[in-house]
């Protein structure tokens, strides 16, 4: 047991550098800013550990970096993501609120839009009947399936003409 804490005393740097690695991989699976924080710590302790700083100090280290990056650093980088611009969204925030054009006729159960280029399944979100050839807008995106609603209050059901997309 002493050949094992001595051995932890020695190369603290490497349990350090794996505990950094564990918390940046879990990072990469949930993408909350919280276990990034936690690794930069890791990563604090292990430099200390490399100037040959004692234990207690590493953890020290740890803690402190850790919890500065969870208080200061994560709710700024949270704040500056969530007011990003339309430049700045990926993937699906991008989509909320695109035009589609519907190819075939959309339900509350199914359907087809064209949306960016590309033909996605999809359903009304208040479950009204589009017709096709109209333009909609997508409220949201549920898996693979764009739910989509007609642009102007006005039942799209109650118009079934093809040439509606003139009309709005």
């Amino acid at each position: 047991m002493q050949d094992v804490f001595e051995w932890m005393l020695s190369y603290g740097w490497a349990l350090w550098l794996v505990l950094f690695l564990g918390f940046a991989a879990v990072e990469a699976l949930t993408l909350d800013l919280f276990f990034g924080m936690l690794s930069v710590g890791a990563l604090a302790a292990m430099i200390a550990s490399l100037f040959a700083a004692p234990l207690f100090l590493q953890v020290v280290i740890f803690a402190l970096v850790s919890v500065l990056m969870i208080g200061v650093v994560r709710p700024l980088a949270l704040k500056h993501l969530r007011h990003s611009t339309k430049d700045q969204l990926s993937n699906i925030d991008r989509l909320l609120g695109a035009p589609a054009l519907t190819l075939e006729p959309v339900s509350g159960t199914a359907g087809t839009v064209k949306l960016g280029g590309e033909t996605w399944s999809a359903r009304s979100a208040d479950s009204t009947v589009l017709p096709a050839g109209v333009q909609v807008s997508v409220a949201r995106i549920d898996g693979a399936t764009a739910v989509v609603e007609a642009p102007h209050s006005g039942s799209p059901a109650e118009h079934p003409a093809p040439n509606q997309n003139e009309a709005r």
